[in-house]
């Protein structure tokens, strides 16, 4: 009997045991989980210069004034990224990123947040619910010749507004239907990331009208677009903000579209709507881990 009660109560303890070890791993997998929705926020932000930074910063409210100057207070922590497709790229690489880009350049790599609860859609844009959204502008200096500016006519023609609208951009000119005069000559068009794809697809188009015509694009960002038209390194420079006070002494903008900026997620992200308070606290660093943004 001693040794029955014995074994009974050896298996008992073995049972004790495993049940414990059990326990305990499942103690520290439930340990693990909040810790991965404790991870830190990386934040991706674009390069000086970029007229799609300077139109974020100021829509979001990470542009502040000090001392009667104008302060991008973006979190030190951020990661600069150069251009359009080098934050798409980072954010579609990193489950913990959070990034902007311009609307028209959003692809299927990468997840856009609705901002209180509105998608950045073109309707919502128009109707001016989306809350971040900017021009894109064109500029140039002194008088056109005949050349840039029968390009600047094709673009704002119904035919040019036609590309923009169905290359994801909101129009903003009613013109008539363009009629090609056949020139021959060159043009130079430097600037921004956002704007240089649409650009290019007017360029396309506008070539095809007139084969002798040559046009070169020069993407960089939208304050280097503009120094190249004031220096007349380029014809027409290109900007996904609105002109500067100083650029503006020198250079003549035309608005060719409206453009939103996407707030953009890793696809592995669960988030799906944001308000513009917490985003703007993201990019200050006063919100720094993901579980906090719920």
């Amino acid at each position: 009997m001693k040794k029955m009660a014995l074994t009974v109560c050896a298996i008992s303890l073995a049972v004790m045991g495993i049940t414990a070890a059990c326990n305990g791993n499942n103690e520290e997998k439930n340990a693990e989980a909040p810790a991965a929705k404790q991870m830190d926020i990386s934040v991706i932000a674009r390069e000086a210069g970029s007229g799609t930074r300077d139109a974020f910063t100021e829509l979001v409210g990470t542009l502040i004034k000090q001392n009667g100057k104008k302060k991008d207070n973006t979190t030190k922590e951020a990661i600069t990224i150069d251009g359009t497709q080098g934050v798409m790229s980072s954010v579609a690489g990193n489950e913990y990123a959070i990034g902007y880009i311009s609307l028209g350049s959003l692809n299927g790599s990468v997840k856009a947040l609705d901002i209180d609860g509105f998608a950045p859609t073109k309707e919502n844009i128009k109707a001016a619910k989306y809350p971040i959204a900017r021009p894109f502008n064109i500029a140039t200096k002194g008088k056109m010749n005949d050349a840039v500016k029968d390009f600047v006519d094709f673009i704002l023609s119904a035919d040019g507004q036609a590309i923009i609208e169905g290359n994801g951009y909101i129009g903003v000119s009613d013109g008539k239907k363009f009629q090609a005069k056949k020139l021959k000559g060159k043009i130079v068009i430097a600037g921004s990331s956002s704007v240089s794809p649409v650009m290019e697809k007017l360029k396309e188009a506008y070539m095809a009208l007139n084969p002798e015509m040559e046009i070169e694009i020069q993407t960089n960002d939208s304050s280097s677009g503009m120094l190249a038209a004031k220096e007349g390194t380029c014809d027409i420079g290109m900007a996904s903000r609105n002109l500067k006070p100083s650029e503006l002494e020198a250079l003549t903008p035309q608005t060719i579209a409206r453009d939103g900026i996407a707030v953009i997620v890793n696809k592995q992200n669960q988030i799906s709507n944001i308000s513009l308070a917490k985003l703007r606290d993201i990019y200050t660093g006063l919100i720094r881990k993901w579980n906090d943004v719920k």
